[in-house]
């Protein structure tokens, strides 16, 4: 039997072998493992990639959104508005300086933040004040941070007209988007440029991935930028002086030569994504599954949804993944479960119930096997099987 697996990490590496060990051996003949020129290199060219001033390379995505919310000085008493149907640290990370994220259900159509929920929210749970916007139970409603889900990102235009109408600060969470086009007005923006920060992440399975965690912040405030960079080493400016309280998120350079030698690549990774993603629509219309939406793809091509993930939903998905299983072909399930139904996050007093759209979406989405080494003939037989599994 032909097993193809989810996501394979050992073809990519086997393309690219000698060029990354050539790389990090010469950091190691370098012996500087921490911060420097491989990645202020890396931190200057993902910026100006993704339409930025300034980038500020991280030990982690999740600790590019901790960053983020210290620089800002969220904390204890503060609110965050966020989704539920996401990876468990954007809501962590809240969590993790004291305050408190709230929820907003999601977009049926395209998954991402519901910009009409975020609105009807602002508008019978919050209160404008001069010191800012404030929940009826008197929380400071301080930011908001969409998720470009999958690789498609949030209505960001919408979510700036929000923000900027209730003075709220917007944070991108770009961990899944690097290189993904909004159209904004007449020109197009890219994933993380448009909030006052936006961060992403190069876990080793994403479109853009490190031999380990690491991650990167972009804005274009320079005084924001020069925070971060001081906050990232434990606050400390000059050395072993230290004004303000920070964490250790540097990120190293080993993450940073292999980041900088797939740099050159991800182009032609992301059109081979958008290509295995067209033969899936293609392949599974007429089936009566949910597929994603490409509503960019006039205006910004095939930048306009960069298939971090392919998520297809259906009412018999744990029914049509033990099938693929038993044929040998991986699936995941992104997310099984909505944060706000976390048991660790019962406190915050949501039950289930509260975000409908989420909850479903939880119960149906699937993501099927879609990374550039796929082959033509693995995913015809992915394709095949799924057809196969309906037909029945």
């Amino acid at each position: 039997m032909t097993k193809i697996p989810f996501f394979d990490l050992h073809r990519q590496f086997e393309a690219l072998r000698t060029e990354i060990l050539d790389d990090l051996a010469q950091v190691c003949e370098s012996q500087a493992f921490i911060l420097g020129p491989k990645v202020a290199e890396l931190e200057e060219r993902i910026a100006a990639f993704s339409g930025a001033k300034f980038g500020i390379g991280t030990s982690s995505g999740t600790d590019a959104q901790l960053l983020i919310l210290m620089a800002l000085g969220i904390g204890p008493g503060d609110a965050v508005i966020t989704t539920p149907f996401t990876f468990f640290a954007t809501a962590s990370a809240v969590v993790r300086v004291g305050a408190k994220p709230l929820f907003i259900d999601i977009d049926p159509v395209t998954l991402n933040f519901s910009v009409a929920k975020l609105e009807e929210f602002l508008k019978t749970e919050c209160v404008a004040a001069e010191s800012g916007v404030r929940t009826r139970d008197g929380l400071n409603v301080r930011a908001v941070i969409p998720v470009h889900l999958f690789g498609l990102c949030s209505d960001l235009a919408g979510l700036r007209r929000l923000c900027d109408q209730w003075k709220l600060t917007l944070i991108e969470d770009a961990a899944q988007a690097l290189g993904a086009l909004f159209p904004d007005g007449d020109r197009q923006a890219k994933a993380g440029s448009v909030g006052a920060a936006g961060f992403f992440s190069f876990y080793p399975t994403k479109n853009l991935g490190a031999f380990g965690d690491a991650g990167l912040v972009i804005t274009s405030d320079p005084d924001l930028a020069k925070k971060l960079q001081i906050m990232r080493n434990h606050g400390m400016e000059p050395k072993y002086h230290h004004e303000v309280v920070g964490g250790n998120f540097r990120m190293d350079a080993l993450q940073a030569a292999v980041l900088l030698r797939k740099l050159g690549y991800l182009e032609s990774w992301s059109k081979r994504r958008w290509s295995i993603a067209q033969r899936y629509q293609s392949g599974l219309k007429g089936l009566g599954i949910g597929l994603p939406v490409e509503p960019y793809h006039e205006a910004c091509g095939w930048r306009g949804h960069i298939y971090h993930q392919f998520v297809i939903r259906t009412s018999r998905r744990d029914q049509l993944r033990t099938a693929l299983d038993e044929q040998g072909i991986g699936t995941e399930i992104y997310y099984p479960l909505p944060l706000h139904e976390q048991r660790c996050f019962q406190n915050l007093g949501y039950r289930t119930g509260d975000f409908p759209v989420a909850e479903q979406t939880a119960k149906e989405c699937l993501a099927l096997p879609i990374f550039p080494e796929l082959t033509d003939d693995e995913q015809a037989l992915v394709i095949l099987r799924i057809q196969e599994f309906f037909a029945r």
